[in-house]
């Protein structure tokens, strides 16, 4: 018996499935419309050259029109920034850094795996910061590739790029530029290179990151936020990881004591 023709709806869902499969490696994608945008930031952070095709990027033409969008678009009240990247071009990292900065949507942003190098100012940029407990962020000085003019206007080329950098991670965390020079330059703790890898909790001792949190946390703060259903989800979270949270970060106990400022909301500051 001959199989009878598939309709017009039916070659949808199945080229929506075959699509689903090809670009994220399932048949079923959440169907349920959110007033909170999802933007990842993986890999490298991608520049003006592009990389080989083997790397993971993250493509600033890509990025940037998602953010106008974002703020464009009613319907998106809130963007939770979910970055597991190592890095990249300093430029186009501090391009969406900016944007997310800008935006006049509350924004929050939660390392998983790695926020390394100019992933650290794309992390801050957000009005609430959160790392996973095992994540890391590594700070180091900036780098040059390709060809190299030996003469003293390279350097002061480099140190004024890398001055960018500094105060803007400065300007949106509270790590003070003298400390954040100090991680950047230190010896002795990475095999070949200088700098310094800040583990989970580390990052929120410095003040580099808010808070230790995972997606839960993370999604219950931009809920609040936005002033949506975030209670409801928030009343899930472990009360007992919530106190750990504010004690490790010298918060005292649960018995209503103030959470520290770099656990309240930061004003904006001005950027240079």
């Amino acid at each position: 018996m001959s199989k009878p023709a598939e309709g017009p709806e039916e070659n949808r869902e199945s080229a929506r499935a075959e699509e689903a499969i090809t670009s994220l490696g399932t048949s079923t994608v959440p169907k349920a419309r959110s007033p909170i945008h999802c933007l990842t930031v993986i890999g490298q952070v991608e520049g003006h050259i592009l990389l080989p095709s083997q790397n993971k990027t993250t493509k600033y033409e890509h990025v940037i029109p998602q953010l106008v969008a974002i703020e464009e678009d009613p319907e998106v009240k809130g963007l939770l920034v979910v970055l597991n990247t190592v890095g990249g071009d300093v430029e186009a990292g501090l391009a969406i850094a900016e944007l997310i900065a800008g935006l006049s949507k509350p924004t929050v942003s939660l390392v998983l795996g790695g926020g390394h190098s100019i992933g650290v100012p794309i992390a801050v940029a957000a009005d609430c910061s959160f790392i996973a407990p095992t994540a890391t962020m590594t700070v180091h000085p900036l780098r040059l590739n390709g060809q190299v003019v030996g003469v003293p206007q390279t350097y002061e080329y480099i140190d004024r790029m890398q001055d960018r950098v500094i105060r803007f991670i400065a300007g949106h965390s509270r790590i003070r530029e003298g400390r954040l020079k100090e991680l950047m330059l230190r010896t002795g703790e990475l095999a070949r290179d200088v700098g310094t890898v800040l583990v989970g909790q580390e990052a929120v001792r410095e003040g580099l990151i808010d808070r230790v949190g995972t997606l839960q946390e993370a999604m219950a703060e931009v809920e609040r936020r936005v002033g949506g259903e975030g209670g409801k989800r928030h009343d899930a979270v472990d009360d007992r990881r919530s106190r750990d949270h504010l004690a490790a970060a010298g918060g005292g106990g649960a018995d209503g004591a103030q959470a520290p400022a770099g656990l309240r909301r930061r004003p904006r500051r001005s950027r240079w």
